[in-house]
C-alpha cells in the first residue's frame, strides 16, 4: 500500500483565520483589490450566455459578490466573521464540504492565493460543480507586492527571510487548471498599480484586505529594519512622493467536462496536409 502523499502547510492556518477575522469589521475601507477582481469576474461571467441556479462563492469575505439572477448563492469562508458577516458558513477551500456536482457556478476572488492545498482546492472545486459547470476565480499572483519584496531584502541584506508570500504566474495558473480536470481552461494576467505615501500605508491596506504574511517561518521585524525598509521604500517614490506598489489578478477560467463541449480534433484525422497548404 502506498500512503497518500501530504502537502506541505506553506500557510499558517490559525494565524489566517485570524487575520481574517481581525480584517473583517472594516473590511470596506481595504476592499478595492477585491472589488477589482469581482469586477474581471463579472465581465467574464455576462459573456456567458446561459443561466445559472445553484452558484457557490468560495472565500466570501464580506459576501460582495452578487450572484446572477434567479441563483440562490451559498457563501463560505475560512474566517468565522467573515462567514458570519455573508450569512454563510466557515472552511476552509482545500477541504471537503459539498457533495459532488452540488452548483452550476463557483466563483472564488481574492482567497486562493492563500490556501495550503490549491491543487487540492482545485479538485474540489471542479467535483462540486455540475456537468457544464462554470467556475471562475481571481487571485494574487505574477509579480505582486515586487515592491515590497525588494525593500524587505534591502532591508535585510545581511540575512533576508521569507516575507512575501510565494506567487503563482499565469502559465503556473493555467497547468493547475488542467491538472484538476477543467476543460476549456484559460488564464489571464492583469496589473494594478497603487501609489502610496509610505511604507506603513501599504502594510495598512495589507492588513486591512487579510493580505499580511501568513509564512509560520518568518522572524519578527525589528525597529531598524522596518526603518530601512521604509526609507528604501521612500527611495523609490516619484516625483510626487509617492511609490508604486504592483498587484497581479490571475484570472482562472474553467469548465466542469460535459459531451456537449467542443472538442479537440482526433490526432491524425486532418485531411490536407500542413506541406501542402504553405507550399507558394
Amino acid at each position: 500500500m502506498t500512503s497518500a502523499v501530504i502537502p506541505p502547510e506553506i500557510f499558517d492556518r490559525v494565524r489566517r483565520h485570524a487575520r481574517r477575522d481581525r480584517a473583517a469589521p472594516h473590511f470596506a475601507d481595504a476592499a478595492f483589490i477585491r472589488d477589482w477582481m469581482l469586477e474581471g469576474i463579472t465581465e467574464r461571467l455576462d459573456a456567458v450566455r446561459r443561466d445559472f441556479t445553484e452558484v457557490l462563492d468560495l472565500g466570501c469575505f464580506d459576501g460582495g459578490f452578487i450572484p446572477p439572477p434567479g441563483a440562490r448563492v451559498t457563501r463560505i469562508d475560512a474566517g468565522a466573521r467573515f462567514a458570519a458577516m455573508a450569512g454563510g458558513i466557515q472552511g476552509e477551500e482545500d477541504q471537503p464540504h459539498f457533495p459532488d456536482a452540488s452548483f452550476d457556478l463557483v466563483v472564488a476572488a481574492g482567497s486562493l492565493d492563500t490556501v495550503n492545498d490549491l491543487p487540492g482546492a482545485l479538485a474540489l472545486i471542479r467535483r462540486a460543480l455540475r456537468p457544464d459547470g462554470l467556475f471562475l476565480g481571481a487571485f494574487l499572483g505574477g509579480s505582486t507586492l515586487s515592491t515590497l519584496r525588494a525593500v524587505l531584502l534591502e532591508a535585510e541584506a545581511d540575512r533576508p527571510a521569507a516575507r512575501v508570500h510565494p506567487q503563482i504566474d499565469v502559465r503556473a495558473a493555467g497547468d493547475l487548471l488542467m491538472r484538476a480536470g477543467f476543460a476549456l481552461p484559460v488564464a489571464d494576467v492583469e496589473t494594478l498599480d497603487v501609489r502610496y505615501a509610505s511604507l506603513f500605508d501599504l502594510v495598512r491596506d495589507l492588513r486591512g484586505m487579510a493580505g499580511t504574511s501568513l509564512l509560520p517561518s518568518s522572524p519578527p521585524l525589528s525597529r531598524a529594519i522596518v526603518a530601512r525598509a521604509a526609507a528604501a521604500f521612500g527611495a523609490r517614490a516619484d516625483a510626487e512622493g509617492r511609490t508604486t506598489e504592483r498587484f497581479d489578478a490571475i484570472f482562472v477560467t474553467g469548465w466542469a467536462p460535459d459531451p456537449s463541449q467542443p472538442q479537440p480534433a482526433r490526432r491524425g484525422s486532418a485531411t490536407a496536409s500542413l506541406a501542402a497548404a504553405l507550399k507558394p
